[in-house]
């Protein structure tokens, strides 16, 4: 049997018991690192879970899955995911590559990000669509990510951004020649992603009176680290946002609704920039 277990998002004794049983019978264990982090490393995991865990990268899990699939119907894999195991679309194409082989599969569930943004004082239930904000490089510069926002505006909705990470990302010149090569680890900031959303604005000319769309002054909220003991929520401008330095990642951004309920208002007065 595959197992897919969810890890939560601090550290390692987020684990749910029913999870942490399963890890310590399984035959072996992987750790997913490309799509999260958590706030300690592997061996810190080891050593709480007590087994060795194998770091499964990017390539290893898109390219060479079956690597990690059971090899027999006896054997039990533990495949470890910071978050949930649904988090991520890739988890999702590993259960069904795994099913296609007739493998069982069992998901452990755990906290995420989409439920855990909570802790700023927006109600989950208006929350929309979900956004990814991606790095731009000198010839990419992808911006769908605003129309999404707008969309979600439209209908008073919130909406939560996913900002970039790269991790073990191969350098363009390795692509080429077919040689390994890595980029250093790179996690975007909420101030980058802040500077990123007024250079799109300023770019699709949305104006001020533009109630549906965005501008310098809209309320933004950013978070940084949701779950760890070092958590940090701020709320403030958009402009005020770029010049925010929330420390570490695993950073976040939130672009609230037009309109929000008392208890939200309320809330957000506690992170608001001072």
């Amino acid at each position: 049997m595959l197992h897919v277990i969810g890890l939560g998002l601090g550290d390692a004794t987020d684990v749910t018991v029913k999870g942490l049983e399963i890890i310590r019978t399984c035959d072996r264990v992987y750790l997913e690192s490309y799509t999260s982090i958590l706030s300690v490393g592997l061996k810190d995991l080891e050593e709480f879970y007590g087994r060795s865990i194998v770091e499964a990268d990017r390539e290893l899990v898109e390219n060479n899955v079956n690597e990690i699939l059971p090899k027999d119907g006896k054997e039990n894999v533990a495949f470890l995911v910071a978050g949930d195991p649904f988090g991520a679309t890739t988890h999702s194409d590993l259960i069904l590559r795994a099913r296609e082989e007739n493998i069982n599969v069992k998901i452990i569930h755990n906290s995420s990000i989409l439920t855990a943004v909570g802790c700023c004082g927006l109600q989950l239930y208006r929350f929309g669509e979900t956004v990814s904000i991606p790095y731009w490089i000198e010839n990419w510069r992808p911006n769908s990510f605003y129309e999404k926002i707008i969309s979600n505006r439209q209908r008073d909705l919130h909406t939560l951004c996913l900002l970039d990470i790269k991790v073990k990302e191969p350098t363009l010149e390795s692509i080429t020649k077919k040689r390994k090569e890595y980029m250093p680890s790179r996690f975007m900031s909420t101030s980058e992603a802040a500077a990123q959303l007024l250079e799109t604005i300023k770019e699709r000319s949305e104006g001020i009176q533009d109630e549906m769309g965005l501008c310098e002054s809209s309320l933004v909220i950013g978070l940084a680290r949701v779950g760890w003991e070092d958590e940090r929520i701020v709320a403030g401008s958009l402009k005020e946002m770029t010049l925010v330095d929330l420390g570490p990642p695993l950073h976040c951004l939130i672009i609230p609704a037009r309109n929000l309920h008392p208890l939200e208002s309320e809330f957000i007065t506690l992170y608001t920039c001072k």
